[in-house]
């Protein structure tokens, strides 16, 4: 049940991100880190960027993979054997 509401929330929100990525940019106005690593427009560059994260995270999360994932990768980090 959880996934199922994961993925309600998170693919709407994800192209919401997309979609309004302009008047996102209006409220929060120039991120200059964005504008120096990407160049004029970086901060609109960086919206985007994260709302494709959004997607492909609860893409992810909803197919069981960041599961696996994280746990292959962090997993040995946390539970010794």
């Amino acid at each position: 049940m959880d996934k199922i509401l994961f993925a309600v929330i998170g693919f709407p929100l994800s192209f919401l991100i997309i979609i309004y990525r302009a008047n996102i940019k209006q409220f929060t106005g120039d991120l200059d880190f964005a504008e120096k690593w990407f160049g004029a427009g970086g901060t609109y560059t960086l919206i985007l960027l994260f709302g494709i994260f959004v997607f492909f995270a609860t893409l992810m999360y909803v197919t069981g993979s960041l599961q696996y994932v994280l746990s292959s990768t962090l997993g040995p980090l946390f539970f010794a054997k």
